[in-house]
């Protein structure tokens, strides 16, 4: 059977079946390029941002424990895009109020979808760099410590159990730009 990947799959019916407060649950009944229907299950979540900052020779990471996985991870600092934010701005808030640095220069590294099987959901990595001590500002339900790696040991770090995907690909974009 030859594939047309210009075929559009028609939404029969589009249906939220649950909201969280952190995101929207549900499933499209879509016709697919056979002629046959198939219900396809998402979750639509916020944007995010991930951020990679450097301060001199290391990286800028946080240590939090996240009840999902029920594990203590270390990881880039990382948080949702407010309405109107851009990826940018969203970094340097989320960095200032995780981690009490004030980034001089932010810029973005790459924006792209996450888990395009299951989830509606974009995520930003930004670069922040020229950090300048300021207080934290943690929400309700941040718990972390901050704390810095050597940028020579970041991938290493980033890739030590239990592992994340934001902090791995924030680690190797920045690399592949060569700022760390």
């Amino acid at each position: 059977m030859s594939r047309d990947p210009t075929h559009e799959w028609p939404v029969l019916e589009s249906t939220a079946e649950y909201e969280t407060g952190w995101y929207t649950g549900g499933y499209d009944r879509v016709r697919q390029p056979d002629g046959s229907e198939k219900q396809y299950y998402w979750a639509d979540l916020p944007d995010a941002v991930v951020v990679v900052a450097r301060t001199g020779d290391e990286l800028v990471l946080v240590d939090q424990y996240r009840p999902t996985i029920r594990q203590q991870c270390l990881e880039l600092p990382a948080g949702i895009v407010e309405d109107g934010e851009s990826y940018t701005t969203a970094g340097a808030r989320e960095l200032r109020e995780e981690t009490g640095f004030e980034p001089s220069g932010v810029s973005l590294l790459e924006s792209f979808d996450c888990a395009t099987g299951v989830l509606r959901h974009r995520r930003g990595i930004v670069f922040a760099e020229g950090l300048t001590p300021t207080d934290q500002e943690l929400d309700d339900n941040e718990f972390l410590s901050v704390t810095t790696v050597p940028i020579d040991d970041a991938l290493d770090v980033a890739r030590r159990e239990p592992a994340n995907d934001a902090t791995i690909e924030g680690v190797l974009l920045a690399q592949a730009e060569g700022l760390i």
